[in-house]
């Protein structure tokens, strides 16, 4: 067996799901284009070794990966897979794309159709500066072929695996394919809640445009008499801060402790992004904590309105207002145990079930089609 991944920087949200892969598959080989994981990120690979593509070797690669975005699909059909019975892409670049035969089966989990080469296309190219001039031109050619190659390659796996409904109505939309919905693992058991609420709102990410952090601090300067905590770090750092007022606080990066300790104490946990799943949301929850999120994109899966949270439906500040204000009457109905309990639907255990049932059904349907085929051809 063989597991092919995009990108191995950083431990984030798609290498949680290829942990719990290399749980499930302890034998499986790994490939992924580059491996420069600090390390203190490593342990999640189980010491297992990466063969990593030719761009591991380039110039600048650990720093300037990103730009040879153009060679990744190159790269990632120079794996040569062909001794491996069954193949497992984890992908939101390109990893789908890796070349196999009709006697291998191929099954990808798809984090995501390639984003800035289709949703955020525009959004990419506004917050990258290249709205024009020769730079926008070659981006735009680029992302062009990218599209090419994410289409075409859609049709390479046997089986395709969404994080959501949401992601999965995203791939019948770019692919016309179906995909069978499998949510990512969370693992509620670091979390759970701790007694007592304190005065405050919590928002755990990375600093990035499409994280709309902005939004939430904004909202919260509207907002003098309730306080908010930030916690995460990123390029977004400095304009963040200038919009802060006394009543927000930015904590930058935290260790795992002292975010979940502030996670378990908040009154809410705010959400502005749209994401394709969301895992901090439902790692909120773990907390007994409720969510006010962003209602578009993965999170309308995992938050029940008005049970373990609620919704506001325009990244504006005011609708944030609004959104607050209707859970301060909404909180005293709110239980602890039923947010708990929503977030176990989306536990370790449950991923690793599901997902190893799914190959074992797909094992058994392709050996029957192949033997059904030889059948078939010596008839």
């Amino acid at each position: 067996m063989a597991l092919v991944h995009d990108w191995l920087p950083v431990y984030a949200g798609a290498e949680r799901v290829l942990e719990q892969m290399l749980h499930l598959f302890p034998s499986a080989d790994l490939f992924s284009l580059i491996e420069f994981l600090p390390p203190d990120q490593r342990t999640f690979l189980q010491g297992r070794p990466v063969q990593t593509s030719f761009i591991q070797r380039l110039p600048f690669a650990r720093r300037a990966y990103r730009y040879y975005l153009p060679l990744a699909p190159l790269a990632i059909e120079q794996f040569d897979l062909r001794g491996y019975d069954l193949v497992i892409s984890s992908s939101y670049v390109v990893a789908k794309g890796v070349l196999t035969t009709a006697d291998q089966l191929h099954i990808s989990y798809v984090h995501s159709p390639i984003r800035y080469a289709w949703d955020l296309y525009f959004q990419y190219l506004e917050q990258g500066g290249l709205v024009c001039g020769p730079k926008s031109w070659l981006a735009r050619m680029i992302l062009h072929y990218l599209r090419l190659y994410d289409a075409t390659t859609a049709s390479r796996p046997d089986v395709l695996v969404a994080n959501s409904r949401h992601v999965a109505r995203r791939i019948w939309k770019t692919y016309r394919r179906r995909a069978r919905v499998i949510y990512p693992p969370v693992d509620t058991t670091a979390f759970g809640p701790d007694g007592a609420k304190d005065d405050y709102y919590v928002t755990v990410s990375r600093l990035v445009p499409y994280k709309r952090v902005d939004l939430i601090v904004q909202a919260f300067a509207r907002m003098p008499k309730r306080k908010l905590v930030v916690i995460g770090d990123g390029p977004e750092m400095d304009r963040i801060a200038r919009l802060a007022t006394p009543n927000v606080e930015l904590l930058g990066y935290q260790p795992f402790e002292v975010m979940r300790t502030y996670m378990q104490r908040a009154r809410a946990f705010v959400f502005a992004a749209e994401e394709d799943f969301g895992i901090v949301p439902v790692e909120a929850m773990a907390c007994g904590t409720p969510v006010i999120a962003y209602g578009r994109g993965g999170v309308r899966e995992s938050v029940v309105e008005g049970e373990t949270g609620l919704f506001f439906y325009e990244q504006t500040p005011e609708a944030l207002c609004e959104a607050v204000e209707r859970f301060e009457r909404l909180a005293p109905s709110l239980s602890t145990e039923r947010i708990c309990l929503q977030a176990e639907r989306f536990s370790v255990a449950r991923f690793r079930k599901a997902f190893g049932q799914l190959v074992a059904r797909a094992l058994e349907q392709f050996s029957k089609r192949k033997q059904q085929v030889h059948s078939e051809v010596s008839l």
